[in-house]
Parts: C-alpha cells; structure tokens; sequence
C-alpha cells in the first residue's frame, strides 16, 4: 500500500533518516516510537507530502487514502457546530442531499417526471453512500471521545484547542481513509476517551500508524512496532510489550557481537604492533591491516533506558494527616462540581486521581491545595509543605534563563554540582544545562518544571498530568523519581502504566462525589470490571429505583435487607478465598519439588500461576474487608 525506499532527510548538517526503507501493507496496526528529537512527526509528514526526501522516495498505491491527525490542528476554528465540523468527512452524500433538497424544493411547485426520477436517482445515490445514517455515525463517534449531547450542536470555536483536536480526530475517525496517522492522540483525550479509540481502532479495517508515548495505548492498538533510532527504521512484529522483549534479546546478542569484536580488533592490533617491524611478517601485517579497514564494525548498545538515582531532601516531615476534606462542595453557578465530598491523605499516601474530563480533577487538586474556594472544610496536617506542578508551570519559566540558571533561583541551597546531577537525572547532561529556556520544546520544558518541583523540597507533591509531552524514557525518569520519593503526593493523569507503577490509592469522583479505591490501579480496575460485570444482573433482578442519597441513614427493613445481601457475597468470596488458598498451597508443595525444575517451562508456568494467584488473593482479602467494613456502617 505504501513503500518508504532508501529515504534520507536532512536537519541541516544533521541527518535525521539516512537509508531508511519501510513497507506497510493494508490493515498494518504500527506503532511508531523512539525518543524525541528522533523524527517520528517528521516521517509522518514526510509521508503525507509537507516535507519532500532529500533522497529516496515514497511511494503510494493509487487507492491509498491518508488521514493525518496533527497538533497544528489544534488552532483550527470554524462558527460551524461541531456535528457539522465531524459531518463534512462525508462530503460526497452531503452534496447529494444538497441536491436532493434543491429538487424537493423545485417539487413545491414543478411535479414533473424528469425531477421525480432525478430525485429517484439522488435518493439511490444518498442511500449507497449511506445517508441515512451519517448523523447517528458522527453523533456516535463525538460521544465516544467525551463530547455530551448538548454538545453537539455547539460552534467549534467555543472549545479549548484540546476539544477541538478531539472534534478534528472524530472527522479523521468518519472519513475512514485507508492509511490512518495520528500523532499523540491520548494527549487531548481522557481515560474513556482512550479506552473508546482503543476499541475503535481494533477493528478498524484501514493501516494505522500511531505516534504515542502512552505503552498502554500502544499495547492495546498496534500489532507492529517501528522504532526510529540513528536514522533507521526498525519493524518489530509485535505490540509495544513484544517490542521491548525482542529488543532486550537483540540488544543483548548485539553487545556479544560488539564484544566479540572488539577482542578480535585488539587482538589484531596488538599483532600489528608486535610484528610490522619484521620484514618476514610484512605481507600478514598488511593482510590484517586491510583486514580492519574493511571490517563492518559492529555498533556499541546504546542504553536508552536510564536509571536514577534521585535523592529527596525534606527539611522536615509532615505530621500523620495531610490533608482532611470534610463535607466539600464546589460549584461554578449552576455547574455542580462536587458535593457532600469526604477525603483524606495520610503521610506516605501516593494517591492518582482518575475519571473522565469534566468530573473536576483539576478542581480537586486546586481545591485541595487551597487556591479553589469552597463550601465545607478543608484542613491542612502538621508541618506540610507543597510542591505543585501543572501546564501553567512552563509558562512560569523565565525563558530568558539557562536551565541550570533556572534551578539555581529556587534557592534550594543546592551547589551546581548537584544541580547537574539533578538536570543529568532528567535527560539535560553537560553543555545541555547551559540551553535557554526560550528554545526548548514542549516536553524539554516540562522535564525543567518537573525537576523544579521535585527539588522544591516540599514534603507534599500535587502534580496535574506530568506526564504530558514526555517520552517514554522521560516518563520512566519520572516513574523512578516517585518511587523513591519518601513524602506524599496526589497525581491526576490519563497514562495507566505510570499510574500503575507508582499509586498506591486511587481517587475518581462518581456521581459529583469523590470516591476511593485503598489499592493499585492494577486492583482497582480488576475490581471496576467486577463491579461492571455484575451490574446486567442486578439490574435484570430488582427494579430502578431512584436515587438515595447515601448520607441518610436507612430505614431498618432497608438496612436488613442490604446487610443479608453483603453477607451472602462474603461467603462467595470466602468460598473463594478457601479455594484459592487450596490452589496457592498445591502449587507451592509443587515448586518445592526439585524435579519440577527439569523441565523449565513447567516450572516457568508454575510460578506465573503462583504470581498471579496470590495478587487474586490480595484482592479477594482486600474485597473481603470492604463489605465487612459496610455491614458495620
């Protein structure tokens, strides 16, 4: 479908793609990575025909169709409803129902044969290209990625640059071009949103190519991996996980390569040295010598995914309670935001807030740092100190600083020697540190605010989507600097993995109350999927009733009946918890059996099941104490 053949590009004296060749074939899921600066957008335009090889070609089959999601998009405006922006991907039946329409209207007053077959002929038009539902189409789609009813009918200009992408990825979704290219789309979109793309693009039936730094995303979309990297393109034929896999494997017969000859090439040279002298070894001398010249050198592993080493200096620790939200509610007019709303944040709490836009993340977290004024009480613990990070903070940067500069004005008391170090942990190593603030790129400017905030030496870190504009390497700094960060923080982000990797309770608010989770991502959406699971049967077995409102107690016949209900699912779940304990001590008594480990993909296997069987059984126990915790409520 499409062919990329001995493709070179230039940035300057730089050559950001040198002979790279890469062939997608029709219904190819690709997700393309590598680090920033490497090219990734660049190809994509490349391929869509902004930017022209400086040697090489691209070439297309004649029914190749693209798509290009882009950020320049994001300055789009129209007065046009955003039903309208989505409904012009079906230009071709538009124009027919405007034809339509001006033959109706000549019908008014002109009945004549002509126009009613002309009109016969329109409608038989309309309907091959599927006229008649193109409205519920586009309404499906916009819904699908956030947009409310209501909404549909509102000018695009009144969106945020955010929502407009959102509207211009729903237009690229309706057009269904045969080669679809979206560059960072989980970047405007929230966690339903992403969840509905991933579903969408699974079934997609034309080629996708995605840019992403989101793994999760990228895991669940793709079925190839191109990674750019020294002007290359390298497939992997496989999704993100699979990639990484392959590259360890690759990386690791590469370093013996490297290795291997490196020893040859000492060994030779020290011959050459040895013997270049003698006159009776002149010809093998020469022979080794051309022997070296001609040698393809193997290329040394580079380690892209660093390890750091981050240390956090509090000056003091907070007291036990951080944070205490107590009867909280905030609206904006007639906008209800929260209501009713209890919280609290112990020391040592890693706490991500999840949930779709429009729920009040933002306003939570400004909220709990002080700046939101409210109803209710908010109180703050003994000896806390915040540190908060969000978009605004790159606009407070003063561009006209040197990153190591900007640092510097914190007034930590940090020597420069420290603060290299620091800017070393977030990718700005050497002459790097000395850069102006003023030509950095977006995610450059947000590994600086994030190293501010995390120096600040605040003992309490309120951070809203960090992870926006940063690489995956970026993101992995990021993970590691928070796991080994010893205060307390409230996160708000979109990217499961790193939500994964680093929270150990998980807030959403549900119904404009806030509600938690006392566990992992990975336990809170096993329990979320429970929770969905049951819920056809719940409600094919009682009626709809309405609402209640939880903070009223409960009449006695109610109370009864609900606390017979909970005791019959804890001894479902006690079963459960007795069985699968059963399981865990089989495999165990099995694993303790030395002959097991003669046959490695048994015991592999064995222990896999043990794994994943205890992480069952945490949940069980953790569930287990929830609904015993509502019967004494």
């Amino acid at each position: 479908m499409l062919s990329i053949n001995n493709l070179s590009y230039f940035l300057g004296d730089r050559a950001l793609y040198h002979e790279a060749s890469l062939h997608i074939k029709p219904k190819d899921k690709i997700g393309l990575i590598g680090l920033n600066g490497t090219g990734k957008s660049t190809l994509l335009r490349l391929i869509v025909g902004e930017y022209q090889p400086d040697e090489g070609d691209i070439q297309k089959s004649n029914d190749c169709s693209i798509g290009f999601l882009n950020q320049d998009l994001l300055s789009y405006q129209t007065d046009d409803s955003i039903l309208a922006v989505a409904m012009s991907a079906f230009a071709d039946a538009l124009k027919v129902q405007h034809e339509i329409d001006k033959v109706l209207k000549q019908m008014e007053t002109n009945y004549e044969d002509k126009l009613v077959d002309k009109l016969t002929k329109l409608q038989e038009r309309f309907e091959a290209l599927e006229g008649y539902t193109l409205q519920s189409r586009a309404e499906e789609i916009l819904e699908g990625i956030g947009f409310s009813t209501a909404d549909l009918q509102r000018p695009l200009r009144e969106f945020s640059g955010g929502w407009r992408m959102r509207v211009m990825l729903a237009k690229l979704l309706l057009e269904q071009p045969s080669l679809l290219m979206l560059d960072e789309p989980t970047n405007h979109l929230d966690l339903p949103s992403i969840q509905w793309i991933e579903n969408y693009l699974k079934t997609y039936e034309g080629a996708v190519i995605v840019v992403s730094h989101d793994r999760q995303f990228l895991n669940n979309t793709i079925t190839k991996t191109v990674e750019v990297s020294g002007g290359q393109l390298t497939m992997y034929n496989g999704n993100y996980k699979f990639y990484l896999e392959e590259k360890e494997l690759r990386n690791e017969l590469q370093k013996n390569a490297f290795d291997n000859q490196q020893q040859k090439i000492k060994q030779t040279e020290q011959f050459i040295q040895r013997f270049k002298a003698k006159a009776t070894k002149a010809r093998q001398v020469q022979s080794r010598i051309k022997a070296l010249e001609r040698m393809e050198k193997v290329d040394e592993v580079v380690e892209e995914n660093a390890t750091v080493n981050f240390q956090f200096n509090f000056q003091q620790k907070s007291g036990r309670h951080v944070v205490m939200l107590e009867d909280v509610a905030k609206s904006y007019g007639d906008l209800e935001i929260l209501q009713q709303s209890y919280g609290n944040i112990e020391r040592g709490d890693k706490v991500a807030l999840i949930g779709a836009n429009g729920k009040g993340k933002s306003t939570l977290l400004r909220i709990i740092a002080g700046s939101e004024p409210i109803s209710g009480e908010r109180k703050i613990g003994h000896n806390v100190n915040f540190g908060f990070y969000a978009q605004h903070q790159l606009e407070a940067l003063n561009t006209e600083n040197e990153i190591l500069d900007e640092l510097k004005q914190l007034g930590t008391g940090k020597g420069e020697q420290e603060l290299r170090g620091v800017l070393g942990c977030f990718l700005f190593r050497d002459e790097e540190v000395f850069k102006k603030i003023k030509v950095l790129s977006g995610g450059e400017k947000s590994r600086v605010a994030l190293a501010k905030t995390l120096i600040s030496e605040s003992n309490f870190l309120l951070l809203d989507e960090p992870t926006n504009h940063l690489d995956m390497q970026s993101v992995n700094i990021l993970i590691q600097a928070l796991q080994q960060y010893e205060g307390t923080f409230v996160v708000v982000s979109h990217d499961r993995h790193f939500v994964s990797q680093i929270a150990n309770k998980i807030w959403y608010i549900e119904d404009k109350e806030l509600k938690e989770y006392p566990g992992t991502y990975e336990e809170y959406t096993w329990w979320k999927e429970k929770q969905e699971a049951e819920k056809p049967k719940e409600q094919a077995s009682a009626p709809k009733e309405k609402k209640k409102d939880n903070k009223k107690p409960k009449t006695d016949n109610t109370a009864d009946k609900e606390i017979k209900r909970l005791k019959r699912e804890i001894e479902v779940i006690e079963e459960s918890i007795t069985k699968l304990e059963q399981k865990i001590s089989d495999i165990e008594a099995q694993l303790s059996d030395p002959s097991v480990y003669d046959d490695a993909d048994k015991a592999a296997e064995l222990t896999k099941t043990h794994e994943s069987s205890n992480l069952e059984l945490k949940q069980l126990n953790q569930q287990w104490e929830q609904l015993v915790e509502q019967i004494e409520e």
